[in-house]
């Protein structure tokens, strides 16, 4: 039987991600189920979900999903490159997942796969560094490197769907897995882009969303009712503005040494955000203190993301070493029941059953419970402020 991966955040869900599940299954059979990996409170941009994990991937089913489990937090903020490879390990382990579908703006696997290949290369990898040492941020080495070898393949890279296609591929390839990887064209708008068509980018939605307005009209019914509820309960939409004092008085309370041990806070990074912290007096101007032409914005809202929630350098070594399921359909269930025999790594279905588990996982699920208190100061509803509903909340049965 072909089980199909996916890994997403559906931050929130939108028709591009159904027609990406539709394409997948007419390529491998109606019948083939869908697993996904999705993104928890906090996504890979470097800020909360504009809705919380349980209710998107409740809609993620309900919009054709059978299977929807968490990337734990420190995958969930991390580069691009760790992202994936917490992902793919994750989706590896399973033991059950045949194919690994993922959208891309090529449509094609064949030019994604070279560049996967150069880019792993470590004449390539090192091309790139000395890129880097002359000014240059990654992004740009990166493709100045792949250009001269590939020629205008290397443009491909310049689009947010192709920029993870890729690393999926390299994740696949450093893995050794045997996941079958296969791409659907993602031809909607761009992530940050406005489209007057009916697949708005999920960029667009959550701006509608932040306006008050009606995104109904561009995510699937069902997952619309979800969405629906989370406004009406004040559980949602949930934006990084709301949050900024707590997010400001988390850094301020953190040591030098706290910020130099963060992801990514190499050549001094950690040391001068550690100063702007102190310095500024919003978090815009902590970010707009620190940015320069070679460290982005998305790695330093990561970066300040991480410092807020505890995570730290090394906690994406390896593959997550279990995997939460928070929603399924019927079908998922029948295919939970195939998945317990053949999954090398455990899975959680009730949050009490993690203290089964090895100090490490444990200590990696309190984490990323830890990182729902504080999402949760985000609602506009008080009494959805409260504490330990990471611990309370089970999987959704759709």
């Amino acid at each position: 039987m072909n089980v199909i991966g996916v890994v997403g955040e559906f931050n929130p869900l939108h028709l591009g991600h159904g027609a990406h599940f539709r394409a997948s299954r007419e390529a491998l059979g109606r019948d083939a189920p869908i697993v996904c990996v999705m993104s928890g409170d906090f996504v890979q941009r470097g800020g909360p979900a504009v809705f919380n994990k349980h209710a998107r991937a409740e809609a993620a089913v309900l919009g054709g999903a059978d299977l929807v489990l968490e990337l734990p937090l420190p995958w969930s903020v991390a580069s691009a490159e760790r992202f994936a490879m917490g992902a793919v390990g994750l989706l590896d382990n399973l033991g059950t997942v045949t194919h690994l579908s993922f959208g891309s703006e090529a449509g094609s696997l064949a030019p994604l796969t070279a560049l996967a290949l150069a880019a792993s290369e470590p004449e390539t990898i090192e091309r790139i560094k000395e890129q880097m040492e002359s000014g240059l941020p990654f992004a740009a080495a990166r493709e100045k490197v792949l250009h001269e070898t590939l020629g205008e393949e290397a443009r491909l890279l310049q689009t947010p769907n192709n920029i993870l296609a890729v690393e999926y591929l390299k994740a696949l390839f450093a893995l050794r897995s045997d996941m079958t990887p296969m791409t659907t064209l993602r031809n909607e708008s761009r992530h940050d882009e406005a489209s007057s068509g009916p697949v708005r980018s999920a960029g667009q939605l959550r701006t509608m969303l932040e306006a008050g307005e009606d995104i109904s009209p561009y995510v699937p019914e069902r997952a619309a009712r979800v969405f629906a509820r989370e406004r009406a309960a004040g559980r949602g939409p949930v934006a990084l503005e709301r949050m900024e004092q707590a997010v400001m008085s988390r850094l301020r309370l953190l040591s030098q040494d706290d910020f130099c041990a963060l992801p990514d806070a190499t050549e001094g990074l950690g040391n001068r955000m550690y100063k702007a912290v102190r310095d500024q007096g919003s978090l815009m101007a902590v970010l707009a203190a620190v940015k320069t032409k070679r460290y982005p914005l998305s790695r330093l809202r990561r970066m300040v993301m991480c410092a807020v929630l505890g995570v730290r350098e090394g906690m994406t070594d390896g593959a997550p070493p279990y995997a939460r399921i928070l929603a399924f359909s019927e079908r998922g269930r029948d295919l939970l029941r195939d998945m317990a025999l053949k999954t090398r790594t455990p899975l959680v279905t009730k949050p009490a059953s993690v203290r089964e588990l090895p100090g490490p996982a444990q200590d990696l699920f309190a984490l990323t419970a830890a990182a729902r208190d504080f999402y949760v100061l985000g609602c506009e509803a008080a009494e959805e402020r409260r504490g330990g509903s990471d611990w309370r909340t089970g999987p959704a049965a759709v």
